[in-house]
C-alpha cells in the first residue's frame, strides 16, 4: 500500500492550492479516504473525508466552504482543493486510507507541506 501526496507549497493569505494523493497497492475505489493535517507543535487534525463512491463528503468546521475534497477512481487519485487559505492552514497535509471523519485513517502518505504567509 502506498500513498503519495503532491501539490503543497508556499502561498500568501487568500491564495489557493490543490493537493493530490496517488494511491497504489490496494483497491482504491472501495475505500473511504481522508485528509489529515498536522501543524508544528500540534497533534493531527482531521480535515476532510470522502466515501468510496465520491458521493459523500465531509469537512471540519475550520475548512468548510473553503476546501473541496474529490477523487478519481479511475486514476486512483484523491484531491483537496484549498481556497482562501490563511496562516492557520499552515501544516503538513497527509492523505489516509479510511476514516471519513477522524484522524484514524491508515496508512498515511509522507505528507506535503503547505505554508501560508500573512
Amino acid at each position: 500500500v502506498q500513498l503519495v501526496e503532491f501539490g503543497g507549497g508556499m502561498v500568501q493569505t487568500g491564495g489557493s492550492l490543490r493537493l493530490s494523493c496517488t494511491a497504489s497497492g490496494f483497491a482504491f475505489r472501495i475505500y473511504d479516504m481522508s485528509w489529515v493535517r498536522q501543524a508544528p507543535g500540534k497533534g493531527p487534525e482531521w480535515v476532510s473525508g470522502i466515501n468510496a463512491g465520491g458521493e459523500g463528503t465531509y469537512y471540519a468546521d475550520s475548512v468548510k466552504g473553503r476546501f473541496t475534497i474529490s477523487r478519481d477512481n479511475v486514476k486512483n487519485t484523491l484531491y483537496l482543493q484549498m481556497n482562501s487559505l490563511t496562516p492557520a492552514d499552515t501544516a503538513l497535509y497527509y492523505c489516509a486510507r479510511g476514516s471519513l471523519r477522524s484522524t484514524g485513517g491508515f496508512p498515511r502518505g509522507q505528507g506535503t507541506q503547505v505554508t501560508v504567509s500573512s
